[in-house]
C-alpha cells in the first residue's frame, strides 16, 4: 500500500495472518531495500509467531535518494507511516524496527509512535573509524524496550549492552547480517514472545 506523507509517498509491504497478536513495521538502511536477508528473516519469523508485518519503503528511497536527508524530516515522514499503519490494523500492539540507519529512526520514533518495543537490526553506533561520534543516546531515548542484534565484525561498531534491554552479537557477521539471517528471524522472535503473551514459537508448549 502507498502511504502519503508530509515528505512524499512510502510504500508498505504488507504481510497478514488471521488473527494477528500484533503489528510490526519494519524499514531499510540509508542505500538497502526491504528485500534485504535480514529483514526478510525477521518477517518470516514474526508471521510463524502470529504477527502481521509491514515493510516499508521511506519516501526518500522512493525518490531514488541514497541519503536520508534530515533526520526531522525523515522521522515525521516515519511517523505519519506508522499512523496509517495502526489505522488499519487498530487494536494492535505495534513493534518497530528497522537495519542501520532504520534502526535509529525506529528507536528516534519509538516514543512518539507509541510503540512496545522496538527491533534494532546492525544498529550503527557510529561512523566507520569515528567512535568518539555515538550514537548510543538514540538508543537510549527510545523509551521502550530495545532489541540489538550487530555483528561482531561491523565496521560501524557494536552497543553496549547498557543501552538495549537485549544485546545479541552475532559471530562472524559484517554490517550486513546476511551470514545467518534465520539465526536474526529467530532471535527477534523469541525476544517478541517475551514481551507480549501469550505469543509463542511454533512448536513450543505453555
Amino acid at each position: 500500500m502507498e502511504i502519503e506523507t508530509p515528505y512524499g509517498p512510502a510504500l508498505a509491504e504488507v504481510d497478514e495472518v488471521p488473527d494477528p497478536r500484533l503489528l510490526l513495521v519494519l524499514t531499510h538502511g540509508s542505500a538497502g531495500g526491504v528485500d534485504a536477508p535480514d529483514l526478510v528473516a525477521v518477517r518470516d519469523a514474526v508471521l510463524e509467531i502470529g504477527g502481521t508485518v509491514a515493510r516499508v519503503v521511506q519516501p526518500f528511497r522512493m525518490r531514488g535518494a541514497r541519503a536520508p536527508g534530515s533526520a526531522a524530516k525523515q522521522d515525521e515522514a516515519w511517523l505519519a507511516v506508522v499512523a496509517a499503519l495502526r489505522e488499519r490494523h487498530p487494536g494492535l500492539t505495534l513493534v518497530q524496527g528497522g537495519r542501520s540507519n532504520g534502526a535509529r529512526v525506529a528507536c528516534r520514533t519509538a516514543r512518539a509512535a507509541g510503540a512496545a518495543g522496538v527491533i534494532a537490526l546492525a544498529f550503527p553506533l557510529h561512523p566507520p573509524g569515528r567512535p568518539e561520534r555515538s550514537r548510543a543516546e538514540e538508543l537510549r531515548q527510545a523509551g521502550t524496550p530495545v532489541l540489538v542484534i550487530n555483528g561482531d565484525r561491523d565496521p560501524f561498531g557494536v552497543p553496549d549492552e547498557a543501552d538495549a534491554e537485549r544485546l545479541v552479537i552475532l559471530p562472524g557477521e559484517a554490517h550486513d547480517l546476511k551470514k545467518d539471517p534465520a539465526r536474526v528471524g529467530a532471535e527477534a522472535a523469541r525476544w517478541l514472545l517475551g514481551l507480549r503473551e501469550p505469543l509463542r514459537l511454533p512448536g513450543e508448549r505453555p
